[in-house]
């Protein structure tokens, strides 16, 4: 990722952030607590001005922001004196009656739902063009190295399935891409599936049931996508540009064997360590280029094969709303289902992802959206924003002390029980949040350390 993926990844979770904000913002103003300070990013002032009762910053980190209540600080100062309950100064936040801190508390977490159905009406309007293979498919058993290596038998095996075969619907719902196939079974570990299969011109039914990866938590049924051998492009200063590749190129053959797919290609590239011989089809004529393998690469001779455009975008205004709502009530499907895998024995360092993979991943999309889409692309950044937004809804909504969850449980105990809670008990309960989200926060930096150490 370039300086400006990281600065996209740095602006965008910023922007989740700060929208969160924004809604307790809001909330605060429309129950009657003033908000002292409400900050464009972090860390030391740059400017400022005061409207109101509210100070205007924008300050020198420019990540996320924050909302200072009046009254905030009164907790800090009733541990400090030892009172015995937390002072309610009318206009603060503990002021407000418990049923109004409930709503402000609420508010961030409910503004991030709010922006990612806006962002999604607006995506599925526009559209999203994405980078795909098409729905022809080999097993993973067959070729399976490195990454792909296979242990066991695997429900593509299991099922019947075979290299060549083309899945043409799954459970009556017609596919025409990987990204299609790889939507519904990723979401379906351990739900039995049925897929219409095309083999040969016959029409056949297989049922499968996909797996459970612990390394990404999702779904899993061992194909990967038949992909022609055909180049779309050669990186410069390659070993394929060096041997003379050219886009438009059908690779034939390999040392004298014929290939079929990409695949085979690839795999057969594995175990090279010094010269092969590369045949080739360019304008219907056959060539043979004498090719150097550098065994460091694993095999990559910088070569991009042909893929196709995958377009997801609504007929119209209407289907764009319904269509917004529809995915952000996935995305929040998807949030609750990744949690309850954690519990199922995913691999945690690998499933948990901190601030810095974060910005990763939101910087790599938008960078690779624009590269391949342009301008156009930036709908797939967002849409990436969209899907953080209802993570960030759920994780602070968490009965957790010290999240918005953990506030609200607070507080309607205080409504239960018609008195005041005690400093001492908000102190303890806030105490084992803290503990929890530092536990949580060292898990997130070792993950992200051991991801970008390439393990």
């Amino acid at each position: 990722m370039t300086v400006l993926g990281f600065i996209f990844g740095i602006i965008g979770l910023g922007v989740v952030i700060l929208v969160h904000e924004l809604g307790h913002y809001a909330a605060s103003r429309s129950c009657g607590v003033e908000v002292e300070t409400f900050s464009v990013g972090m860390g030391p002032k740059l400017v400022s001005r005061k409207r109101g009762n509210t100070e205007w910053r924008v300050s020198a980190i420019p990540f996320g922001g924050y909302c200072r209540m009046k009254g905030e600080e009164a907790f800090a100062s009733a541990i400090a004196e030892k009172a015995e309950t937390i002072p309610r100064e009318p206009g603060s936040f503990y002021g407000a009656k418990a049923w109004k801190r409930i709503i402000i508390a609420f508010s961030g977490p409910f503004a991030n739902v709010l922006f990612a159905i806006v962002v999604f009406i607006v995506v599925s309007a526009v559209g999203t063009t994405s980078k795909t293979f098409g729905n022809k498919i080999v097993l993973q058993s067959s070729y399976g190295t490195g990454a792909n290596a296979v242990s066991g038998l695997l429900p593509a095996d299991a099922a019947g399935l075979r290299n060549g075969d083309t899945i043409v619907a799954i459970d009556g719902k017609a596919v025409s891409d990987l990204s299609e196939i790889q939507d519904i079974i990723m979401r379906s570990p351990g739900k039995a599936l049925h897929l219409s299969v095309l083999r040969d011109g016959q029409a056949l039914e297989l049922p499968v049931t996909p797996i459970l990866d612990k390394s990404t938590g999702a779904g899993r049924i061992g194909i990967m996508s038949w992909v022609d051998p055909i180049v779309e492009s050669v990186a410069p200063n390659g070993q394929a540009a060096r041997a003379g590749v050219l886009p438009g190129d059908r690779i034939v053959s390999l040392d004298g064997k014929p290939i079929s797919h990409a695949i085979e290609f690839e795999a057969m590239l594995v175990g090279h360590t010094s010269q092969a011989e590369l045949g080739i089809e360019r304008k219907g004529e056959l060539l043979k280029l004498p090719i150097a393998v550098d065994p460091t690469t694993g095999g990559s001779l910088g070569i991009g094969f042909v893929m196709k455009d995958h377009l997801d975008r609504s007929p119209n205004a209407g289907a764009a709303i319904s269509d917004g709502f529809s995915k952000t009530w996935q995305t929040f499907n998807d949030s609750i289902m990744s949690i309850g895998l954690l519990f199922r024995g995913v691999d945690v360092l690998k499933a948990v992802s901190g601030p810095a993979r974060i910005i990763y991943y939101t910087g790599a999309v938008a960078e690779n959206s624009v590269s391949q889409s342009g301008a156009k692309g930036m709908a797939s950044f967002f849409s990436f924003l969209a899907f953080i937004s209802v993570a960030l809804f759920i994780m602070n909504l968490l009965p957790i002390p010290a999240l918005d969850g953990g506030m609200i449980l607070m507080f309607l105990a205080e409504i239960i029980s018609r008195r005041p809670l005690k400093t001492k008990t908000v102190y303890r309960f806030q105490l084992i949040g803290w503990v929890f989200i530092v536990g949580l926060f060292v898990l997130a930096i070792l993950s992200d350390i051991l991801f970008f150490a390439g393990k």
